[in-house]
């Protein structure tokens, strides 16, 4: 599929597309959008929306833009959005818990937000058998049952960076294709694992610098 050759800063920004148009598809869906205005709202050129989506197609007409809501289905589309993808969480501390709380808030109140968190890891003997938001924790020993069984392939790992590899390389196993990392820690993954990382710590600290007067 040519799609695979699409850098991933491409892609990266689709998903930023989308957002805009579900936001103006909340007050009408049958509006139209320009080059110029998507771009504007989405923090980029006109030039660069445009050559964004002529990656995957031809989606609007010259001087009239592009209809918002034949847009935004053809992104879920290439973004793989049309159906529930099931995710699993590893690592139920502070973060883990308010990752789940949101996520679930956001699945249950937004039709068009299809990634849904369904299983939740720990090995902490005191979470294990209790449940977030409805969702049991179970230990990380059963990812080989859960995992296959759920058909889970996005993982969101908010642990210790000195577990983070170990657990990885055990969700890869058994399936897990997709990860968003929370780890302080880099993750080596075969080629057709891709990661996506957020250090909240460095984050920070990055932005301390522009504090300075």
């Amino acid at each position: 599929m040519r799609w695979r050759k699409i850098s991933d800063a491409v892609v990266r920004r689709l998903p930023i597309y989308l957002r805009v148009l579900d936001e103006i598809a909340q007050n009408d869906e049958s509006a139209l959008i320009s080059s110029q205005e998507l771009g504007n709202k989405a923090g980029v050129g006109p030039a660069l929306v445009r050559k964004d989506l002529a990656w995957f197609g031809e989606f609007g007409k010259q001087g009239v833009g592009y209809e918002v809501e034949y847009l935004r289905s053809e992104l879920r589309k290439i973004l793989n959005l049309e159906s529930e993808i099931k995710v699993a969480l590893v690592g139920v501390g502070s973060l883990g818990l308010a990752l789940t709380r949101y996520n679930v808030k956001r699945y249950s109140e937004d039709d068009s937000f299809n990634l849904h968190i369904v299983a939740l890891f720990d090995d902490d003997p005191n979470k294990i058998g209790n449940t977030v938001e409805g969702i049991e924790i179970h230990p990380f020993s059963k990812v080989e049952e859960i995992i296959p069984q759920e058909g889970i392939q996005m993982a969101i790992l908010t642990v210790p960076g000195s577990e983070a590899q170990r657990v990885a390389d055990t969700l890869v196993k058994y399936g897990v294709k997709a990860f968003l990392n929370f780890a302080p820690t880099k993750l080596n993954v075969p080629p057709h694992v891709h990661v996506a990382s957020s250090d909240l710590s460095l984050e920070l600290q990055r932005l301390a610098y522009y504090l300075q007067d």
